[in-house]
């Protein structure tokens, strides 16, 4: 008799464990999403970063790498002890380049005290992915951030916390965002993971919410775009267009025009423009070092035009030192690994501080 009453203690006791142990997973009315411009009702997904009806007025290219979750994250709060992810992306997609980690996966912060902390990586392992980022946690409320793949779409995301843990929003971000516009650099290639990419750096250092258009190959300061990131007030936005641009000619007929799309709205909104990043490259090949050259003339021809015109709040940004003299901080001689994407980050911070336009609350 004592032995089927211990028996049943044990098996009572497995039970508890197992219900207090039990991982429920919530979607997306229990966390704001951040990064994007657009409301979701206007959106294919909450994790697009353009409208849908904007899938005809941009070319094609732009609108497929428009579906890539670049820059956006989810913010919320919790008590769990243990914090697990679900999130199937669009098309599984791989580089020889740049890590899946970074392309298709996840990245978990938390805030401690007036910093986010780095805690781990959700590492995709195809469509359908499920991945226990953190364990054994004292149960006192949290905030934790997770940013979503660079090169893929997501097409849902859950978080799983201990079924008797709540989960809420906090509140939004009070400062006004800053907008990237530009290419796969400021798409996050080649970061080895989400949160490495420089806008999501920029955001954590910063603890602001920023947007990041950039569009792998296909930064051309096209009209639709400028006249989408000017729908909103942000604090300023920072150009990097230029290893898109394809030849002189071009910058010259769309720089001007672009701000002047901004400007109908945002009249007095900071807008920098950053120079060609400077490769390694340019210092045999005497080709791309010319043609690099021109390129960057081009965009600063039109930049003392506007200053010449009595254009307000126009910044220019020269990058020789980007690389910094040991030029090990990109994979291929152009997009950046970790190292490259921490030093542009601290770079432009630095140079928002000189231009006396870093955010602030407001």
């Amino acid at each position: 008799m004592k032995y089927t009453l211990y028996l049943l203690l044990l098996f009572c006791n497995s039970i508890s464990a197992q219900e207090i142990n039990q991982t429920k997973f919530y979607g997306k009315e229990h966390f704001l999403i951040e990064g994007t411009i657009v409301d979701e009702h206007l959106k294919e997904s909450p994790y697009d970063r353009l409208p849908v009806s904007y899938k005809e007025l941009v070319r094609t290219p732009v609108w497929n790498l428009s579906k890539s979750s670049a820059g956006i994250s989810i913010r919320f709060r919790t008590n769990t002890s243990s914090l697990k992810v679900k999130w199937e992306v669009m098309n599984d997609f791989s580089m020889d380049h740049m890590p899946d980690t970074g392309i298709k996966g996840v990245d978990l912060y938390f805030r401690n005290g007036q910093k986010w902390q780095y805690i781990n990586t959700g590492r995709p392992q195809g469509f359908y992915n499920e991945y226990t980022l953190i364990e054994n946690m004292d149960e006192v409320m949290r905030e934790f951030k997770i940013f979503l793949p660079l090169y893929d779409g997501v097409k849902n995301i859950e978080v799983g916390i201990d079924s008797k843990s709540s989960i809420n929003k906090p509140s939004k971000n009070s400062k006004k965002p800053i907008i990237f516009y530009g290419t796969s650099i400021t798409q996050g290639g080649c970061a080895s993971r989400p949160g490495m990419a420089h806008t999501n750096i920029m955001s954590r250092q910063l603890d602001i919410d920023v947007y990041n258009f950039g569009f792998s190959g296909n930064c051309r300061m096209e009209q639709p775009i400028a006249e989408l990131i000017s729908s909103v007030e942000p604090s300023l936005y920072i150009i990097e267009c230029m290893p898109n641009m394809i030849k002189p000619e071009l910058i010259t007929e769309r720089t001007i025009p672009l701000v002047k799309t901004i400007r109908k709205k945002n009249p007095d909104t900071p807008i920098i423009f950053v120079e060609l990043f400077k490769s390694p490259i340019t210092l045999l090949n005497n080709k791309i070092r010319n043609e690099n050259k021109a390129m960057d003339d081009a965009l600063k021809a039109e930049y003392n035009k506007m200053i010449e015109n009595d254009f307000k709040n126009i910044f220019f940004i020269e990058t020789p030192e980007l690389a910094d003299s040991d030029h090990e901080g990109t994979v291929d001689a152009i997009h950046f690994t970790d190292l490259g994407f921490q030093r542009y980050a601290d770079f432009l911070v630095e140079k928002l501080k000189e231009f006396q336009i870093l955010p602030s609350n407001n």
